[in-house]
């Protein structure tokens, strides 16, 4: 397979915009700057492969239809910060990891086998509100009107990642 090559710019340019996104939305990076980029540089490996950033850490399917699950940030992060402390690849990492109150461990992985997005099956029901609601399946914003926001306002993922909920 032919070597992509990623600047250091580009890889500072997307660092700092994820560094600004995630503390305005209340997250934290990993504090390990050297793994840290890294894992950016990945990432931008993975958009210019790919067309889109999909985790480094996760196997990726080249469509990304099937990959919208895996885009950073995931669908998976939020939950994994919870029970975890860290995401699946450890970018995104708690209060106290980023802080070196606590160390990040390993992650189990939460994706189904097949890599295939599950979509919500639970809520079957026609709802009598005027307008759907959209979940983001990254960050879980809900909002009620026509079509999904182009992009969240809290996780800054764009409109592909939400989900009719309601």
């Amino acid at each position: 397979m032919n070597q992509i090559n990623v600047a250091e710019t580009e890889i500072e340019a997307l660092y700092n915009k994820i560094k600004i996104d995630a503390e305005a939305g209340g997250y934290y990076l990993n504090s390990d700057f050297d793994f840290t980029k890294d894992l950016i540089k990945g990432l931008l490996i993975n958009e210019k492969r790919y067309g889109y950033q999909s985790c480094p850490c996760r196997i990726t399917s080249g469509s990304k239809e099937n990959d919208l699950d895996i885009i950073c940030p995931c669908d998976y992060r939020d939950a994994d910060l919870t029970d975890y402390g860290a995401c699946y690849c450890a970018l995104y990492v708690s209060q106290a990891i980023a802080e070196g109150r606590a160390k990040a461990g390993s992650i189990p992985e939460r994706r189904n086998q097949t890599g295939q997005v599950t979509t919500n099956t639970t809520n079957k029901t026609v709802s009598t509100l005027p307008l759907p609601v959209w979940r983001c399946k990254v960050c879980g914003y809900l909002c009620a009107r026509e079509s999904a926001p182009e992009i969240c306002p809290i996780c800054k993922v764009k409109k592909e990642r939400f989900e009719r909920f309601v």
